[in-house]
């Protein structure tokens, strides 16, 4: 733990020391090495899924330790390829991604049907490729907050792919067609035999109230995992909560008060072990998002997730700017550094 204590330095006792009062962690499903057996062998998922399930959870550092370290390069099309590439021009190249994530130990790589697809024959035996499916489009103009299809489900098989993705903007005007589309792209993953990641994220103006951003409270966050699950998402993708009372601020939808007077506080911890309770306690995993480069302070950010993911309950995390936006080396280092969270077996749950 002194290695993490370090970066998180004078946070360290803030996130390590911490111990949650909400939910009895006796009460979760923590990850494990046997998550497969004790949580999906009992489900529906047929036994093709099962065993992509299992490769994901054991190929990289982090194998049969139930933690999962995805390294996500979707950016391209949302956020534009110059914007995402051109700090590391390295990486308009796709093989250069895929070989960030064999070098730094990764349990997988996302990416989008083209970076996957131009180099399937060399990599998709080596290391776990997650597909995503849909991304939003951000060169019409005037902009559009959509997910729409760029692929199909049979294309992701073919180039070997463990697993697909998708987003789904819960509170969107275009989110009832989303979960239509999702869940019958899932169904058909399921059916050839892939695990399913639902990056599960709100999207509605209406969510800003008084100047306060609530589309990561942790109540809004938590209600579109439990979204997530129901479509029978394999594991949860989710932004980490920053703050909570999103349905008290926009006073639509429903929720009770014991959400925030028994089951959450304001630590980080407490606020994404609610996010975990809406994975079914943890049966389904949740992995957090380790969002954007911001420079020096990336390294200490992204340990900073890690520790809170974990001691929270969730099953790992999904990181990708605050990597490859940097020089190569310094990419797996941050990588390593985060799984060295999860290999620690001092940090505990909370």
């Amino acid at each position: 733990m002194s290695k993490t204590s370090d970066i998180l330095g004078k946070e360290a006792s803030y996130y390590l020391d911490f111990q949650s009062k909400t939910f009895d962690k006796k009460s979760l499903h923590s990850p494990s090495k046997n998550h497969v057996n004790e949580i999906w062998m009992q489900s529906n998922r047929n036994g093709q899924t099962l065993r992509s399930m299992q490769q994901l959870l054991g190929t990289g550092r982090l194998k049969d330790t139930g933690y999962i370290g995805i390294l996500p390069v979707d950016q391209g099309i949302e956020h534009a390829a110059g914007a995402s590439f051109a700090p590391n021009p390295m990486y308009f190249d796709p093989e250069n991604i895929v070989k960030l994530a064999v070098e730094s130990g990764c349990n997988a790589v996302a990416s989008t049907y083209g970076v996957l697809g131009i180099v399937a024959r060399k990599y998709a035996h080596k290391i776990p490729f997650v597909v995503k499916i849909n991304h939003n489009e951000f060169l019409s103009y005037p902009n559009k907050y959509d997910q729409i299809m760029f692929g199909t489900i049979k294309d992701a098989w073919n180039m070997g792919a463990v697993a697909v993705g998708a987003t789904i903007y819960f509170g969107s005007p275009e989110s009832p067609r989303q979960i239509v589309e999702v869940s019958k792209a899932f169904e058909m993953a399921h059916e050839l035999g892939m695990a399913t990641i639902l990056w599960c994220y709100t999207r509605n103006n209406n969510f800003k109230v008084d100047g306060i951003d609530y589309h990561t409270s942790a109540d809004l966050t938590g209600q579109a995992n439990h979204l997530g699950v129901t479509i029978q998402a394999d594991i949860i993708k989710q932004k980490m909560a920053t703050n909570n009372g999103g349905y008290n601020a926009t006073k639509h939808g429903k929720t009770h008060p014991k959400v925030y007077s028994e089951l959450t506080t304001d630590h980080p911890i407490d606020l994404c072990r609610y996010q975990v309770a809406n994975c079914y306690m943890g049966r389904v995993g949740l992995i957090n998002s380790g969002g954007e480069s911001k420079g020096a302070s990336d390294l200490q950010e992204a340990v900073i997730t890690a520790v809170v993911n974990k001691r929270a309950g969730g099953m790992g995390l999904i990181l990708g700017r605050k990597a490859f936006q940097r020089p190569f080396a310094e990419g797996v280092q941050l990588l390593n550094a985060v799984q060295d969270v999860y290999l620690d077996k001092s940090i505990k749950l909370a």
